[in-house]
């Protein structure tokens, strides 16, 4: 490159200015409620790209852009670092809890509902020490409220649940699901590990790991053999699910423990598992989500009282 080598104009940083403000805008508007009631890592990520847009509309109107081969090179690398970056936080935006979620989220005399900024949990009213408790994984960038619904009840049943908020809505980054769960409620006596979808793979590696009582996959399967942890284990799929589908569940059942409890439910989709809306990829249920809703609830309290 020369001196006179063409480079970005200051017209290319203001467009991708706009296009940062735009996508923290788009994801604000959109998806509200899972940004604020998730973890909060993901505000953090939106606040430092609105910053960022800021500043660097401000920068393009001012500032003096000199010519030269290295810092042509290095604008030209900040501008495909910058691309990708507002594409990844894009891409994060979570799917944010719906009705009846939503209305499960309040606390009454049977259930007490507390929420921080790393969990969400349903303690049971006067439940005792020797209770079973579920800590639970959410499905891939999906608003932890989304579940309440369906878990909410768990917890009516005498069984307390932890609610587990992942940085970026990736479970990958909560490994430490069951040790969070285990200080928030020290006095359950033992602990049931469970997920949906990537949650659910996430949940069955801490389940080889750890000591807990029992596995509960949602429309999951674990990501290697398992078949000789020796921990009970649940698995809810629908035979609608266009992601984690009836064929991937059944060439599961080799890498999960002999005993297994493998539970269908009939015209089941992927997405019925939470309400969160409908999900790219997934197949189209035939059965309303109230009566799924009421099947996976069933399977997991059943297998609690076992």
């Amino acid at each position: 490159m020369t001196a006179n080598a063409p480079h970005p104009r200051p017209w290319v940083w203001r467009v991708l200015a706009c296009a940062g403000l735009a996508v923290v805008l788009w994801a604000c508007a959109t998806a509200w409620g899972g940004v604020v009631h998730g973890h909060p890592a993901y505000a953090i990520v939106l606040a430092v790209t609105l910053l960022g847009a800021i500043a660097v509309l401000v920068s393009a109107g001012v500032r003096e852009w000199r010519r030269g081969s290295v810092r042509t090179l290095g604008r030209f690398i900040l501008v495909a670092l910058g691309i990708v970056w507002l594409g990844v936080v894009g891409w994060l935006r979570p799917h944010t809890a719906e009705a009846p979620a939503l209305e499960a989220m309040h606390e009454d005399a049977a259930v007490a509902v507390t929420e921080t900024a790393t969990t969400i949990t349903f303690t049971p009213v006067g439940a005792t020490d020797e209770s079973t408790g579920l800590v639970f994984q959410p499905g891939a960038l999906v608003d932890p409220r989304a579940y309440a619904a369906v878990l909410r009840p768990v917890a009516e049943a005498g069984h307390p649940v932890v609610i587990v908020k992942q940085p970026l809505g990736i479970a990958f980054t909560a490994l430490g699901a069951l040790d969070t769960a285990t200080q928030t409620l020290p006095d359950v006596e033992r602990w049931v590990i469970g997920g949906h979808s990537l949650g659910g793979t996430v949940a069955a590696l801490t389940a080889e790991n750890s000591d807990v009582a029992g596995l509960v996959l949602f429309a999951a399967y674990p990501v290697g053999d398992m078949s000789d942890a020796g921990v009970p284990v649940l698995s809810v799929s629908g035979t609608r699910d266009g992601l984690s589908t009836p064929q991937k569940i059944a060439a599961s059942r080799e890498n999960l423990p002999a005993g297994s409890d493998f539970v269908v439910i009939a015209g089941a989709s992927h997405a019925q598992f939470g309400d969160y809306g409908a999900q790219s990829g997934d197949g189209i249920p035939s059965i309303t989500h109230d009566d799924a809703r009421a099947q996976i609830t069933r399977a997991v309290l059943d297998f609690l009282n076992q």
